[in-house]
């Protein structure tokens, strides 16, 4: 899965790291701070350089600093985007029937209102100084022949140690960064780390979930279809040996039709726990075969490049197979059209009706049901529904780049 953070791009590829755009994401985050504060810096000399008068100068200077920390707060909530998009996990599952995405709010004005001041005092300076410094020590070596002091050795070596270090530079700031986005993330919205176990652990019983249903699939096919089959052609068989017309041979004709109708209802139960097709073809060819089946004709524009990842595609089927029955069983609505898209790593789904509207996941489960299944994918679902219609349901699951 694509890293959410600066820290998770460290940790996992030290060495790709510096191939990412992380690198400068973190860069600009603590730059961004940086220069902040030291405006604000600027802004408190250049007031007491003004001889406006001792009080007057300390008033306006407070005045300065009380503005300078309102700006922060929002500043640090839109700067912590650069270096830790795990948002999308805060806010997954949401069902917004306007589809306006919801974002975390502080609850704590206190403790927001604190964290700015000291950003702008203090920790903003903090920032780019570690930025300032890691870039520093190889700048200056590698500006060392521009030096009218340098030995010739010295004009020599200092670029390429300047050269050799510049890279290196990235992982202090990186750190630095992560460790800066961490407890910004904790001091704002200090209710993320129990939503985001939540979201680990709900994830893991779906997964539980799906390994129960590829078993029961996997014995129902292998055990009792297999005996259903072998009940089929012995009673077929049967039916040869009797004498035509006879009440045995009724019997058993009627027992061979049962036996075909029970078989070809398995097979659609073992369809629905878990479609064939979706394992060997992927998204495309099993929602083409949900849609075929489906009563209401639908339009679809599917354009995937390659293979998912299996849990992102099981989701997108059972999204797609649930909002087919909804619409067929209660919107009315006589075609619909199922889009499906995969940009910058996010797998976008939209199921559209021309039904009647008015959805509301409070008068029933489906919605809701929904909603969990994309949340416990790390995904979010969007629902505009206005009396009369139509209906948009839409799906974000997170998905990486698609497999060839």
């Amino acid at each position: 899965m694509t890293p959410r953070t600066v820290l998770e791009a460290l940790a996992r590829s030290p060495v790709g790291y510096l191939r990412t755009v992380w690198p400068y994401r973190a860069l600009g985050f603590l730059l961004s701070g940086g220069v902040f504060a030291t405006a604000a810096y600027i802004a408190v000399g250049g007031l007491f350089t003004a001889h406006l008068g001792t009080s007057a100068t300390v008033l306006c200077a407070v005045a300065v600093v009380v503005f300078a920390a309102a700006l922060a707060g929002p500043l640090e909530r839109r700067r912590l985007a650069l270096v830790d998009r795990s948002d999308r996990s805060d806010r997954s599952g949401s069902i917004d029937r306007s589809g306006r995405s919801d974002r975390p709010e502080s609850r704590n004005g206190l403790r927001a209102a604190g964290y700015a001041v000291v950003s702008v005092l203090a920790v903003g300076w903090m920032d780019l100084a570690v930025a300032l410094v890691s870039l520093g020590i190889p700048g200056f070596l590698l500006l060392t022949p521009f030096q009218p002091t340098a030995s010739p050795w010295q004009t020599v070596a200092g670029p390429v140690a300047g050269a050799v270090l510049l890279p290196v530079a990235a992982y202090p700031i990186g750190a630095w960064a992560g460790v800066r986005a961490a407890v910004t993330r904790a001091v704002l919205f200090p209710k993320d780390h129990e939503l985001r176990e939540v979201v680990r652990s709900r994830a893991r019983l779906v997964d539980a979930f799906e390994t129960e249903r590829r078993r029961i699939e996997r014995d129902l096919h292998d055990g009792a279809q297999q005996r259903l089959v072998a009940l089929t052609m012995k009673l077929g068989l049967a039916a040869l040996d009797l004498p035509p017309g006879s009440a045995a041979a009724q019997e058993v004709a009627e027992a061979h039709a049962l036996a075909k109708e029970a078989l070809t209802e398995l097979r659609e139960l073992i369809r629905g726990i878990h479609p064939q097709v979706l394992t060997e073809r992927g998204v495309p060819a099993a929602v083409r075969d949900i849609a075929g089946r489906c009563p209401v004709p639908a339009h679809l524009d599917i354009d995937l490049s390659g293979r998912l990842p299996a849990a992102v595609e099981q989701t997108a089927y059972f999204v797609t197979a649930e909002a087919l029955t909804n619409i067929a069983r209660h919107s009315g609505a006589d075609h619909c059209r199922i889009t499906a898209r995969c940009d910058d790593g996010v797998l976008r789904l939209d199921i559209e009706d021309n039904g009647s509207g008015n959805a509301d996941p409070a008068r029933g489960t489906g919605l809701i049901g929904l909603a969990d299944r994309i949340a416990a994918a790390d995904g979010r679902m969007l629902l505009s529904s206005p009396p009369g219609g139509p209906t948009l349901l839409r799906a974000e699951i997170p998905c990486g780049r698609p497999s060839a």
